[in-house]
C-alpha cells in the first residue's frame, strides 16, 4: 500500500495512507491529521446520500414494486420510456389483447420504450408482479 509522509508540527511526522486522504476529503477536514483523528474517535466519513432522479414528462420509473407515475398523460406521437430502478426484475405488459406493450424482463437499470401513435387509454401491468399496474393516456 502506498504511503505519504506529511510533516505535522515541527517535531513529528505522521504516516498517512491513501484511504486516510480519501477520508480527509470526504470529511471536509482541514488536514489529513484532523481526518485521522476524527476517524480514530470512532467517527467515519459522513454518510453519502443517494437521491433518485424524478421522472421526465415522458418517463415512467419502476421502483418499490410500482410504476411512477401510475397514470401518465401524453400527446399522440410521444415516446414513453419505462426505466427499472427497482432491485427486482419487472416487465411492462399490455392489459388488453393483442399485447401492444410487451417488454422483455427489465433488470435494474434497464429501459423499455414505446411510441404511442393513436389516442386512447393504454393499461399495463408487470407480468411478474400483476398487482403492479399503470396506464398511459394518449390524447
Amino acid at each position: 500500500m502506498a504511503k505519504f509522509r506529511l510533516l505535522i508540527g515541527a517535531a513529528s511526522i505522521a504516516v498517512v495512507t491513501p484511504g486516510a486522504l480519501l477520508l480527509w476529503h470526504l470529511a471536509g477536514a482541514t488536514s489529513p491529521a484532523a481526518a485521522m483523528g476524527h476517524a480514530m474517535m470512532g467517527h467515519g466519513a459522513p454518510a453519502l446520500t443517494v437521491t433518485k432522479a424524478k421522472a421526465a414528462a415522458n418517463e415512467v420509473i419502476i421502483d418499490d414494486f410500482s410504476f411512477g407515475p401510475a397514470m401518465l398523460t401524453v400527446p399522440v406521437g410521444t415516446k414513453v420510456t419505462w426505466t427499472n430502478d427497482d432491485s427486482d426484475t419487472h416487465t411492462v405488459t399490455s392489459d388488453a389483447d393483442p399485447k401492444l406493450l410487451k417488454s422483455p424482463p427489465l433488470d435494474t437499470g434497464d429501459s423499455f420504450a414505446f411510441t404511442f401513435e393513436k389516442p386512447g387509454i393504454y393499461r399495463y401491468f408487470c407480468s411478474l408482479h400483476p398487482h403492479m399496474q399503470g396506464a398511459i393516456v394518449v390524447q
